[in-house]
This record gives structure tokens, sequence and C-alpha cells, in this order.
């Protein structure tokens, strides 16, 4: 059944109902399956029908009169009359379906008696786990739909959903929250992937102009090391609303936005994964709340201190952004990040679809704390200084050898504001957004920090 589980957990990434699905065969298991029936546009694609179809062609027929099946929740009808079909020795299952459960809830079709095979059914095996997946998807969902029924505020904009369909390599479920105190109604959207009790919550916060969608080769990583993964859109960006506004944004007001959120979701064993915009901010949570942290993994980031000169290649992309406020995202990334697919650059160009939705990547630039009286210098220099001398924490620093920006020397400057940081890991080929090479760095962290 944990075999199973592990199946849901996959359908879950993918969006679907987690329901998976093993059969066995003489104590082993020969066939896996889950949930695929929005992904493979097939209404027959459920847990069970995939794990016997594949048991079936591995053994060479449609007949497994030897086998048991073990599903997370009680099969339905069409699964039900599968199985009989497939003449299975044994169904076991872990949380009841009151709604369309076809072995005991709302019928029970293995115990009709003209049927001309008996398959023993058994029900209930790690049901509370089996039935915490479905409960959390569900009430995703119901939250998604609450969400969506708000109303937009008079002075922000909203991307379309039809501009996320089917982006590459992003396939989680969305969040949203909108009552926090400092929103004011606005609506901050975030992904939550993994179980709430995991021995390390990942906190991956973005940049300028990225959004979470930038953590997406790093998240299965992080997921398959048993973590729990939230990654926020900042306001402005991503799937979250987006102010009309430039002067709408600032620094004490993002980082007030995450600390709400962070309380909210009482996010605990807390390892802060930060890049560009999101170290600025990300790197003076800590000091506010010290219990909650237990590492961080920085890349290609700095602290607004105010009391040093920015660097040349900061002052650059500042004067870039000042002169063409209308620059071309997708483009952007393409010429930073070779590797990428022209649907990857253009996913990281969904979000901002006129100059309306753009006041979050006018406003940032300009944001960065440059005298030492700038807003959100002071708290950058409190954060140094906890980071300095007061932070217990351990820390993996990785930097993008090529990024023109943040670069080496940047981020050498920033290990030594970092007590007990070691040497970082140093990517040759990588750029500014490291976590577009970030798969390595993620199977790293997940060793480094489980020590």
């Amino acid at each position: 059944m944990r075999d199973a589980l592990a199946q849901a957990g996959l359908a879950a990434v993918a969006g679907e109902v987690p329901v998976g699905a093993v059969v066995v065969r003489h104590g082993q298991v020969i066939a896996r399956g889950h949930n695929r029936p929005v992904s493979s546009h097939d209404p027959t694609a459920h847990a069970e029908i995939q794990a016997l179809r594949a048991a079936a062609a591995v053994l060479g027929n449609y007949r497994l009169d030897d086998c048991d099946l073990y599903v997370t929740l009680e099969p339905c009808a069409m699964c039900s009359g599968a199985m009989l079909h497939a003449r299975l020795r044994r169904v076991v299952y872990g949380a009841a379906d009151p709604k369309t459960g076809a072995a005991g809830s709302v019928l029970d079709l293995f115990a009709q008696p003209r049927l001309n095979h008996r398959t023993q059914v058994q029900g209930g095996v790690l049901a509370a786990e089996c039935g915490q997946g479905l409960s959390e998807f569900f009430r995703a969902r119901r939250q998604e739909s609450r969400m969506r029924a708000r109303p937009l505020r008079d002075d922000a904009l909203r991307t379309s959903d039809e501009r996320f369909r089917d982006l590459p390599g992003y396939p989680w479920a969305p969040h949203y929250i909108d009552d926090l105190q400092s929103l004011a109604g606005l609506r901050l959207h975030y992904l939550d992937e993994g179980p709430r009790d995991a021995d390390i919550t990942w906190l991956c916060l973005h940049g300028n102009p990225a959004w979470s969608y930038l953590y997406r080769k790093m998240i299965p990583v992080l997921l398959e090391g048993g973590g729990r993964v939230v990654a926020p859109d900042l306001v402005g960006f991503g799937k979250s609303d987006k102010p009309k506004r430039e002067a709408a944004h600032s620094f004490a007001w993002h980082r007030q936005v995450l600390l709400e959120l962070v309380e909210r979701l009482d996010l605990r064993e807390v390892v802060l994964v930060v890049q560009d915009w999101g170290g600025l901010l990300g790197l003076t949570l800590p000091m506010a709340e010290p219990g909650r942290y237990r590492g961080l993994l920085v890349m290609n980031t700095t602290l607004g201190t105010g009391d040093v000169p920015l660097g040349p290649g900061l002052l650059a992309w500042r004067e870039m952004c000042a002169k063409n406020p209308r620059f071309d995202v997708a483009r952007l990334f393409a010429r930073g990040n070779p590797q990428l697919t022209p649907a990857e650059c253009a996913a990281y160009a969904a979000p901002f679809p006129d100059a309306g939705h753009r006041a979050g990547l006018r406003a940032f630039p300009a944001m960065v704390p440059d005298t030492p009286d700038a807003p959100g210098a002071k708290l950058s220099r409190q954060a140094r200084d906890f980071l300095s001398q007061d932070w217990e924490g351990r820390t993996l620093m990785a930097i993008g050898a090529q990024d023109p920006v943040l670069g080496e020397p940047v981020m050498q400057d920033l290990r030594r504001q970092i007590r007990n940081c070691p040497e970082p890991v140093v990517l040759p080929q990588a750029g500014h957004f490291v976590p577009e090479q970030g798969e390595a760095v993620a199977r790293a962290a997940v060793g480094y920090f489980r020590r």
C-alpha cells in the first residue's frame, strides 16, 4: 500500500486526483499505475486500470488469477468490473469512497452472487494516510474555486489562467491566499507540495522578472527527498495579482507579505532557497523568527545594505530596465539560458501580457537599496549582522559563474557575511538564473541539509 501511495503522489504532482495502485504476484510488485484521466484525455485512465493493463502486458495474459491489487481509494464501478473480469484473487484498498465506491460504500459489485468469479476484498489499509492526500487535494481545489470567485481589486490586474495552461515542466496545482493583513485583498499564489509534516520545508523565493516557474527543475528533486516545497509568487509576478501602480511596491511591504505567509502556513524546519530578489528579501526573514529556519540555499543574490556601492552589473541592469521598460522577458531568458526551449522562455513571459501587468518589473530594479537611508537598507544591515553573528543554521551556496550582475565576486562578498558559510559550489556554465541548472544543486542540497 505504501508503494501505491507513492504512485498517488505522482498523480498529485501531475495535477490528477491522487490515487495510486500496484499489482502484486507471488509477493512481488509486477505493475504500477496512477490516475491519468486529465493528462491522457481518457475517462478510463484510473490508477487501477493503468495497473491492470501494465500487469496484463507483463504476464502476456489479461487473466490475473493469482494476482492481488492494492489501491489507495475504494474502486469505482468501472474499475471493480475490470478487476472481476481480470479474475483478480484479491483487492485491497485504503480509503473508502462514500460517493462512488463499488466495494461496499455505494454498492458492492464483488458481493454479487450471480457473477461467476469471486474476488476477495479488504478495505481500510492505511486508510488515514490514503485519505489525507485526497483531502488535501480537494481542499486545494475548493480553495482555488473560492479564490477565483473573489472580486479583483480595482487597482490591480490578474493574468488570465489561459496563459498558464500546459506550461512545460510545471504541473503543480495552484494555491491562493488573499486574507493576509498585508495583502489587503490582493491574491497571492503559491505552490505547496509534499507532506505537511516533512522533516524539511524548502521555501523557494524567486526574483525579478521570474516567478515560481524558476524552480520547476529543483522541485521534483526536493520532493523525491521527502521534503515539502512552498514556492510563492511575489505580488506583481507569476499567478499573483499585479498592482497597476509601481508605487504600490516597496521593500518593507513585500517582506511583510512573506513574513505573514510563513506564519499563516506555520512553516517550520525551513531551508530558505533564494535567488536574485528572493535573497534581497528572503535573507532578511530568519532574524524575525530564527526558530523556524534550519538552513539557507543561496544562489546569485545579495543583501541591499546601502552602505557599499552597487556593482557595475547591477547598475547596468537598472539602467537597461529604465530605458527599456517593455523589454522582452522571453528573449531575456533565452539569451542567458541557451538550453531553454522557446516554450520555456515563453512561460516566463506568461504572467506579463501587457504593460499594465508589468508594474512590478518596472518597480523592482529601482527598489534595490543603494544608500544607507534607502528603504530596506536598514533592515538589510540588521540581517547582515544577524547572519554574521547569530545565524546557527547551515548554509549552502551555489554560484552561476556566467552571471554579469550577481556573479562570483558579489557572492563571495555575501559568503563572508554569513556565519560558517563554507566555500561555494561554482557552476561554470550557469548564468544568473542558477535554478535553470539547479537539479544537481537540489540533489546536493537534499544530502547536505539532512546530515
